[in-house]
């Protein structure tokens, strides 16, 4: 049987406190066009990673049809 490394121990509590905060993870493959452009509002708006640029994202398209309802 092979032994948990420490960053699969580490990750493994981190999922579960996200899970006890009522949060979770995904994991995408997007096309190369798309993480350029969360990469660009990643810059642009001076945010620490892509998710937040996703969540920006998510944001904006919820407002729009917010707005268009």
């Amino acid at each position: 049987m092979q032994k948990e490394t420490l960053s699969a121990i580490h990750n493994r509590q981190y999922r579960a406190r996200l899970r006890a905060s009522g949060s979770g993870g995904v994991l995408l493959q997007l096309p190369r066009e798309t993480i350029d452009l969360l990469d660009e509002i990643k810059e642009r708006q001076g945010l620490r990673n892509r998710s937040q640029a996703l969540l920006k994202l998510i944001e904006q398209g919820r407002e729009a049809t917010r707005q268009t309802a």
